[in-house]
C-alpha cells in the first residue's frame, strides 16, 4: 500500500513540475526544439535544474536502499548499438514533430484533447508492436 501510495504522489508532483515547467504546451516544446527560429531557452534553465538537482541527489541516494524496494533498478549496458541510436532517433524524431514526449503526453490527457489521445493512443501501439517483436 505505502508503494502505490508514494508512487501515486511521486506522479502527481512530476506532473506538476511539467505543468509548470511549461513542457506539457507543445508550442513551447517546439519554440525550444527551433533554435534557427524564434528560439525559445526557457526550457534549456528546466532542463539545466533538473539534471543539476538529478546528479545531486543520486550521487547520494544510489548508495542507500529505495523506501519501496529491494534496489534500485539501474542499467548495467554502457554500449551503444543499432538499437539505442535508433530508438533514441525515433523518440527525438517524434518529440521534434509533435512537440511532446511520453510525460508530458500522458498529463495532457487530462485535456481530453484528441491530438494527445492520438498521441498515447500510438505511443501504446508502439510499445506493444516492440514487445511482439521480441527486440532484447
Amino acid at each position: 500500500m505505502a508503494y502505490n501510495i508514494i508512487s501515486f504522489i511521486s506522479g502527481v508532483l512530476f506532473s506538476v513540475g511539467l505543468v509548470i515547467s511549461g513542457m506539457t504546451n507543445p508550442k513551447k516544446v517546439i519554440g525550444f526544439l527551433d533554435i534557427f527560429g524564434e528560439w525559445d531557452y526557457s526550457l534549456a534553465f528546466v532542463m539545466i535544474g533538473a539534471i543539476l538537482v538529478n546528479f545531486l541527489v543520486f550521487t547520494f541516494v544510489k548508495k542507500e536502499t529505495p523506501v519501496c524496494g529491494d534496489g534500485f533498478s539501474l542499467p548495467t549496458k554502457s554500449s551503444i548499438d543499432w538499437k539505442l541510436i535508433t530508438g533514441s532517433a525515433l523518440f527525438g524524431i517524434g518529440w521534434g514533430i509533435v512537440g511532446i514526449c511520453p510525460g508530458p503526453g500522458i498529463v495532457n490527457l487530462t485535456s481530453l484533447s484528441s491530438d494527445f489521445v492520438l498521441f498515447v493512443g500510438s505511443m501504446m501501439t508502439g510499445m506493444f508492436i516492440f514487445k511482439l517483436t521480441g527486440i532484447k
